[in-house]
């Protein structure tokens, strides 16, 4: 009877696998939702929109405001910073892209059956948008700021960087922009459809805060500084309000009121994703 003869050091020999192999880590997962935020183009071009309107607004905004009077509570760091009126919304839009476009394209399915723990997921992709948005949030507050003030200069309104709350209002600014991404972020996992969860940001960061101002004044003074648009800007501002001026949060604590909601809109669609088929 033929046998097969099996060399001794190949039957002997243990196959070494690397520490890593068929186990997911968080470090595998932070890994892939960079890689995968840096290939998709929408990520450049979302970012870019974001960087032109928020610089070119402001400096408009410092153009307008140099060739006119102001009052004592003339803010001109807020100014500069006037953009980010609307590149919240571009920042919100981003952060709905980065999880909806996975559930548009099916790509969530293959990303589950990679990462089985639904909520490393969430926190890598949370992780990797969250210093994408306030690395390039902070860049572009900078740039917005010096060319806005460039403007204001010639006229002496210009303010600088060593003056009281200014560097601050730079920073929080780039906050205000992450938090509002995060609140993007949170209502793409909580509806998985894109179109319906950029129009929740734009109701949330826009329409709300035209909306209050058809209110009676009084109910303005009680509900407009609850609004997530109106209590988060108040992270980029270095002048309180002048008299008659509705009451608003001080600038921490407006920032804290805008991100709950940011939170709340994550974790309740954290929530749902641990529920939900993909």
């Amino acid at each position: 009877m033929a046998t097969t003869a099996t060399p001794a050091h190949a039957a002997s020999a243990p196959r070494i696998l690397p520490a890593s192999a068929g186990r997911a880590t968080f470090g595998g997962a932070l890994r892939s939702e960079f890689t995968k935020i840096r290939s998709v183009r929408s990520t450049y071009w979302t970012l870019f929109a974001l960087v032109v309107v928020t610089v070119g607004f402001g400096a408009l905004a410092c153009w307008g405001a140099a060739t006119h009077e102001h009052g004592p509570f003339f803010d001109a760091t807020q100014r500069s910073l006037g953009g980010l009126y609307i590149s919240q919304l571009i920042m919100g839009v981003l952060g709905v892209l980065v999880i909806s476009a996975e559930y548009s394209t099916g790509m969530i399915r293959t990303t589950l059956s990679t990462m089985p723990h639904r909520g490393t997921i969430v926190a890598a992709k949370a992780v990797v948008f969250t210093v994408v948005a306030f690395v390039t949030g902070l860049i572009t507050c900078f740039a917005s700021f010096f060319l806005g003030q460039a403007f204001l200069t010639s006229h002496h309104l210009n303010a600088t960087l060593s003056q009281p709350n200014v560097l601050r209002a730079i920073i929080g600014g780039a906050l205000f922009l992450t938090a509002s991404g995060l609140l993007g972020f949170g209502l793409g996992l909580l509806l998985r459809h894109t179109a319906g969860a950029i129009s929740a940001v734009v109701v949330l960061l826009f329409v709300i805060t035209v909306l209050v101002g058809f209110l009676p004044q009084s109910w303005q003074n009680d509900i407009e500084k609850w609004i997530p648009a109106f209590a988060g800007t108040q992270i980029w501002t270095t002048i309180a309000a002048g008299p008659g001026s509705t009451p608003m949060f001080s600038p921490w604590t407006g920032f804290a009121v805008f991100c709950g909601y940011a939170a709340i809109a994550v974790i309740a669609g954290l929530a749902l994703f641990r529920r939900r088929d993909a």
